[in-house]
């Protein structure tokens, strides 16, 4: 819950979307989007999803599940990985593959900060 938190602020931030405008979209209150950002309440899938689209990322990257921010940056990374020679791999292998794509992203990542 506390990187779903920290994503939601993060990505409201970029967007210039305050909760009174996120609470609009998504259909609930800006008191429950408030409980959200909290902590104290867990938003349920339907939830997640809406915010997810207004907030052009994916529910993973919401959730803490993966790192890939948008659908965009998930379309390049989905080109690059299927450019791989991978047919007859096992699904063990193949997920071996994907940590390994997710590390060197953030390796990259931390060298862009630098």
């Amino acid at each position: 819950m506390e990187k779903f938190v920290k994503r939601l602020q993060i990505l409201l931030e970029e967007k210039n979307i305050n909760q009174k405008e996120l609470a609009n979209y998504v259909d609930v209150t800006e008191v429950t989007i408030s409980r959200y950002m909290n902590g104290e309440r867990k938003p349920r899938i339907e939830i997640i999803n809406k915010i997810a689209e207004v907030l052009d990322t994916t529910t993973d990257y919401l959730l803490g599940r993966s790192d890939i921010k948008n659908s965009e940056e998930n379309k390049v990374i989905t080109r690059a990985f299927h450019s791989l020679d991978i047919d007859g791999l096992p699904d063990e292998a193949i997920k071996e593959v994907e940590k390994y794509v997710e590390l060197i992203k953030l390796k990259y990542k931390q060298q862009d900060k630098r």
